[in-house]
């Protein structure tokens, strides 16, 4: 059993964790922060270029810059879309690190380069406070309902602390190690759904222009080893043509950038993803960049002068 002053500091810290701050909310951010606030904290949000309505209308509270969410919250969560934006919204003029003080927690949910991210955590704990990078997958539909898969990197401690907010936002949440290696099993994550999704285009298209039905071909394919999530749910996408993110396909040129500069950096080459990041480029070209990253199947179609469930 817990002594008194067990129970006392179990109390103290969660307290201290209930004070969260959220910056970036996006089509991925504003359903995180929401769940946050059903789960019973105190939020404070900023965010470019505007603090959606409904989460202040949820008891959130808006802030005019990082800064100021991090003078109110305890832990500081960031969900931009690039490296970029991640440095910029910890240490441009009014960004978070001018608003911390000793003990504070960065946990950074965005996927960006697992180097700089080392950078990033090494300059958060030069100023006393912890960082945890921890990149999610599972896209809009895993943000709305909870069920996030969440890669994180970091002291083992403060992941524990943590831990509570990221139960209330995802299902899958493993600690990989140390800062930086949230972000690279992101990095891996990206290759293989970047792979699947084409695996799928393939065959589909296949499939179709062989003069079978794209549908019922993707439903007998979901009772056997070929079944994945990817079949299910992007499969579907490409059969439909519903191309709305989603998870854009811009979004994951970058991340298939940062695998490949990374790659070349450790001297492995990754072939196959190289070829998926061609057919990003590809869609991009023809106006795609928006597309939901399913759309990849449009540049094997433009090559097959065909698309799924056209008739041959």
């Amino acid at each position: 059993m817990n002594t008194r002053g067990e129970r006392r500091a179990l109390l103290e810290q969660e307290q201290t964790m209930s004070k969260v701050g959220f910056v970036g909310l996006g089509i991925m951010g504003t359903p995180m922060a929401e769940h946050l606030i059903k789960g019973g904290h105190e939020v404070f949000l900023y965010s470019i270029p505007s603090i959606p309505e409904a989460l202040v209308q949820a008891g959130g509270k808006a802030c005019t810059s990082g800064k100021e969410v991090a003078q109110h919250a305890d832990v500081i969560i960031t969900m931009v879309p690039d490296t970029p934006h991640v440095a910029a919204a910890l240490f441009d003029p009014n960004g978070i690190a001018e608003g911390l003080s000793a003990g504070k927690i960065v946990v950074d949910m965005s996927s960006i380069s697992p180097v700089e991210t080392k950078k990033f955590a090494a300059r958060i704990n030069a100023l006393g406070c912890d960082y945890i990078d921890a990149p999610v997958s599972g896209g809009e539909v895993g943000a709305k309902n909870a069920t996030l898969s969440i890669m994180c990197g970091g002291e083992e401690a403060v992941f524990e602390k943590v831990r509570p907010l990221f139960d209330l936002m995802g299902k899958n949440i493993t600690l990989v190690g140390g800062n930086g290696d949230g972000q690279t099993c992101k990095v891996a994550n990206q290759i293989i759904v970047a792979l699947n999704i084409e695996a799928v285009g393939e065959a589909l298209l296949f499939a179709s222009k062989m003069g079978a039905d794209p549908a019922k071909v993707r439903a007998a394919l979901m009772g056997g080893f070929a079944s994945s999530k990817i079949l299910e749910v992007h499969g579907e996408r490409m059969i439909k043509r519903t191309f709305n993110p989603g998870f854009r396909i811009e979004l994951h040129q970058k991340d298939l950038n940062l695998a490949l500069s990374s790659a070349r950096a450790i001297g492995v080459s990754l072939p196959n993803t190289a070829t998926a990041q061609e057919l990003f480029n590809s869609c991009a070209a023809h106006g795609g960049a928006a597309w939901d990253h399913s759309g990849l199947v449009r540049a094997l179609e433009l090559m097959a002068d065909f698309e799924i469930g056209q008739k041959a």
